[in-house]
């Protein structure tokens, strides 16, 4: 709106200039095109007594004013007593060019006109000079009354109870100042995407009924240096206002991360900008009521100085959530939307690994298909069609396209991921099999549910390795080593990073022994000897899988034309297969 009127502003004094400009050059061009007279006609006119002025100038022309007003030009005499002859016979003479009062209003308002565009553009420029220097302004508000609590916040009971007592602080800090106790200054909240931190930072300032200030790491990044210290400090100034806040910054990472000691000089905008955040940390007690709290991906990124006592002391790990915990997430939000029989416990087990965020969207897209049906009620089937389209996206409608011929390869290739799961990973489900194409780019795919645990083994990832060589082990078995495709792309992917990491940071090959290699990056190790055992491994595991698949080739085949027949096997129809692997 406000720029719609600095428009029409500036739009009247520029018609206004136009419009003086072209009537004033053409009443100069109507001047200056003089009727031209003979010098003869004008002694005519003067001893007619029709002459009422005449501008004499020293030009070789004189103008003639009659009168009845018009004017002409006649040839200048240039003889002594001109003009003394010309008022004898009381004719007014001037001695200079006649003025056009019209000319006059025009330049005066072309004048006037120009002086206006100028002065509305010096005071534009001037509004613009001023944004560039409050370039540094901070674009954030308290939240206050916030509506989320620990309720809200399904599972992740540890996390939740390592904040209640800051929610207390918040509350009554005079029982913790009797004790002699201080509000810890600032919580780090790590942990995986999506499980729920800026969640539980809401929930915290929701509880203890303070006011919320949320800011993302990348807003105190800007070109400018100094924009993002200045930022901070205008960010705890506000935050001191009102006494008791909660300061939520995500992402911190961006701006908190380690500081590079090999620095010549100088400092750049990152570095001013965690200095600022240090200094402000420092700079309040207890008794403000503010708590600073962080969220990040990368805890082992961040600064020391960031992580010390009486800056961020206390750090909470927000972990997946497990089977109870997918539970309660489940129910909460499945709560307030029409749903039959649906069992949560059931999905809670297959959605092994899902963080809270894809728990949300696997319900939301369960709605969403529910809706398009005309569904009365969220069902299970809407769920496993959701489960699906989370996992591996869309399936596609039009798959005339395909030869039958692809639809084998592709057919073999998953049963080798599923026959080699059911046999060398039992407890692990396979709930899906199909050869259905999918939008993520997918020719088939296996989902399997893998079990809930604390650790993982070194020998459920070399099983885990088998299962991702099953699909390559097929292909090569029923089509030859010279009509293996590129469809095992990803799964060769996924298991040079697990045989890379068991050999590089987990303890579990020979070359590097119990060393972990990021400690050792700075060294001049023997990469090529890792990359050599990395080989061995996957090339031990992939004659393994053969081995195995050979070994089952009966099975193979069976279940291969089942899902050829009907292009995807659920878990009823996986179950079968699964106790003949097993009692093989």
């Amino acid at each position: 709106m406000k720029n719609k009127i600095k428009k029409k502003h500036i739009i009247f004094p520029i018609i206004t200039a136009v419009l003086s400009l072209t009537l004033m050059l053409l009443v100069n061009y109507n001047f200056n095109s003089l009727k031209n007279k003979n010098y003869v006609d004008f002694l005519s006119d003067l001893s007619s007594k029709k002459v009422s002025t005449v501008y004499f100038t020293n030009t070789p022309k004189i103008k003639v004013k009659l009168s009845d007003g018009k004017i002409y030009e006649t040839d200048n005499p240039r003889i002594d007593n001109f003009k003394e002859n010309l008022l004898k016979q009381g004719v007014q003479v001037l001695e200079n060019s006649p003025s056009d009062i019209s000319h006059l209003i025009f330049m005066t308002a072309f004048i006037i006109s120009i002086v206006s565009i100028m002065g509305i553009l010096i005071k534009s420029s001037s509004i613009r000079s001023k944004g560039m220097l409050s370039v540094d302004s901070l674009d954030t508000a308290a939240i206050s009354d916030l509506p989320f609590t620990f309720n809200d916040v399904a599972g992740n009971e540890e996390a939740k109870e390592s904040v209640q007592d800051i929610v207390d602080f918040l509350k009554n800090p005079e029982k913790y100042n009797s004790y002699g106790a201080r509000m810890p200054k600032g919580v780090i909240l790590y942990g995986e995407p999506g499980t729920g931190k800026t969640l539980l930072a809401k929930a915290v300032a929701g509880e203890a009924n303070v006011p919320f200030y949320a800011m993302s790491g990348s807003d105190f990044i800007q070109v400018y240096v100094g924009v993002g210290a200045s930022r901070i400090r205008q960010l705890f100034k506000k935050a001191k206002s009102h006494g008791k806040a909660v300061i939520f910054i995500d992402e911190i990472d961006a701006i908190g991360k380690k500081r590079d000691s090999g620095k010549t000089g100088g400092s750049d905008e990152r570095d001013q900008t965690l200095n600022a955040l240090l200094t402000e940390m420092s700079g309040f007690n207890e008794k403000d009521g503010i708590v600073v709290m962080a969220a990040t991906n990368r805890l082992d990124m961040l600064d020391e100085a960031l992580l010390r006592p009486g800056r961020f002391d206390r750090h909470i790990e927000v972990s997946l959530p497990d089977l109870s915990a997918r539970e309660k997430i489940l129910y909460l939000h499945l709560k307030n939307k029409p749903i039959n029989e649906i069992s949560i416990n059931e999905w809670a087990q297959k959605t092994a690994y899902f963080s809270g965020a894809k728990l949300e969207n696997l319900i939301n897209e369960a709605a969403i298909i529910a809706c398009k049906e005309e569904s009365k009620y969220i069902e299970n089937s809407h769920i496993d069609k959701a489960f699906s389209i989370v996992m591996a996206g869309y399936e596609k409608q039009n798959r005339d396209y395909i030869k039958e011929k692809d639809r084998k390869i592709t057919a073999y290739h998953e049963i080798g991921h599923a026959l080699v799961s059911l046999k060398a990973l039992p407890e692990d489900k396979v709930s899906k099999v199909t050869i259905i194409p999918s939008t993520k780019g997918a020719g088939g795919y296996t989902l399997s549910i893998p079990e809930d645990n604390l650790y993982t083994n070194k020998n459920y990832l070399k099983k885990r390795i088998m299962v991702l060589l099953g699909g390559r082990a097929a292909e090569e078995i029923i089509f030859g080593s010279e009509y293996i495709t590129t469809g095992a792309h990803n799964d060769l992917k996924h298991c040079t990073s697990i045989a890379f990491n068991m050999i590089t940071q987990y303890g579990m090959g020979e070359t590097l022994g119990l060393l972990n290699m990021e400690e050792l990056i700075n060294l001049n190790i023997n990469k090529n000897s890792i990359v050599i055992e990395c080989k061995k491994l996957v090339d031990k595991l992939y004659n393994d899988t053969k081995a195995l698949l050979l070994n089952e080739s009966c099975l193979l085949e069976a279940m291969t034309n089942e899902l050829l027949e009907k292009e995807t096997l659920h878990a009823e129809d996986i179950k079968k297969y699964r106790d003949k692997a097993l009692n093989f």
